[in-house]
């Protein structure tokens, strides 16, 4: 406030987009104003658009599959993996087409998706690989960020995200002439070498100043709440154990973030009732993303997905504040452990 630029200009964007860079070892990294719009730049510097097809798990939010559309593209879907809930490896193979652009790896409540297969499949048929990190900041795979083993890699820093800045995203690449490109679309098309003159349809997604300088002081407590998480997640583990409930499961190689502590009830006649004694014990849950083929303007046809349908109708978000104590936790874990299961 002090600076007197708090717009889309001042020192704190770029402080905060080189700082996040150097956190998830990225070569380059612009700031937006939102995850779906980093989503929609990410598809746009990938020249992906009418004709095209760009795979991606229907077991993600919306938006993901939302920003394909904005290019004029058409989402193919996958279906996910039992365990892990990441999406399918083998699926998307079976879905490629001549058409095939790009694939969607969405790194689904803090895991990582098989991006050692995903990345050989993407270079063995010659696609584009886009990573949707929005809920995976601070989560490695192989010991590396995921965000920086596809083409272009998109994050968000929504106000339920592990960092925040009430709206925001960021969009990470390898290359000076992407990340050029990035930010030419970012801000209307502005051509860099003449005042006011426009090359491009671009669009107004830039980030502003006092939103950079909220992500900067958030980067600086990023490890402390990623901390946090990794015990609230086992804390949990350990308060669950002789529960019939499953957990997420880690991909090989992973380390998560544990954005979201989510589970899976025995039945899904067992999941509305749960989280029914759940409020009624003061205790806020939510449900697993429906998926995406399911929703009116892409239930096309009669397609199934079984894993990720089976998923969504059993799946729970636990509260995942970083801040909640044992206590907390040992409470909510009561309530789930007097629930009388349909299936023992």
């Amino acid at each position: 406030m002090n600076s007197t630029w708090i717009s889309s200009k001042g020192e704190f964007i770029a402080r905060f987009e080189s700082g996040f860079a150097n956190f998830v070892g990225a070569g380059h990294a612009a700031s937006v104003c939102n995850g779906t719009v980093a989503l929609h730049l990410a598809l746009l510097v990938l020249g992906i658009g009418e004709g095209d097809e760009v795979i991606v798990p229907s077991l993600t939010y919306i938006a993901s599959v939302n920003a394909i559309r904005y290019v004029g593209a058409t989402p193919i879907f996958a279906d996910s993996l039992p365990d892990t809930w990441q999406i399918d490896p083998a699926d998307v193979e079976r879905r490629i087409t001549p058409r095939t652009k790009a694939v969607m790896a969405v790194h689904l409540y803090g895991g990582a998706c098989d991006m050692t297969a995903l990345s050989e499949l993407c270079s063995r048929h010659d696609l584009r690989l886009v990573e949707d990190c929005a809920e995976a900041i601070g989560t490695l795979y192989n010991g590396r960020h995921v965000g920086t083993f596809g083409d272009v890699a998109t994050f968000s820093f929504f106000g339920n995200k592990t960092i925040t800045t009430g709206e925001g995203g960021m969009v990470v690449c390898k290359t000076a002439a992407m990340d050029h490109s990035i930010r030419h679309f970012r801000g209307q098309g502005l051509a860099g070498d003449r005042e006011y003159w426009h090359d491009v349809i671009g669009y107004n997604y830039r980030m502003t100043n006092i939103c950079a300088a909220i992500g900067t002081a958030q980067l600086e407590r990023v490890n402390d709440i990623l901390r946090q998480k990794k015990w609230l997640a086992q804390r949990y583990h350990e308060a669950l154990i002789d529960v019939p409930i499953q957990f997420q499961a880690l991909t090989a190689g992973e380390s998560p973030s544990y954005w979201m502590v989510t589970i899976l009830t025995p039945a899904s006649t067992d999941r509305d009732e749960l989280r029914k004694k759940l409020k009624s014990a003061g205790v806020e849950t939510r449900p697993v993303f429906y998926p995406a083929h399911t929703m009116p303007m892409y239930a096309q046809g009669h397609r199934r997905f079984p894993v990720a349908e089976d998923i969504a109708s059993r799946g729970i978000n636990l509260p995942s504040w970083h801040q909640l104590s044992s206590e907390d936790i040992e409470g909510i874990a009561d309530v789930i452990r007097e629930f009388p299961w349909s299936i023992s």
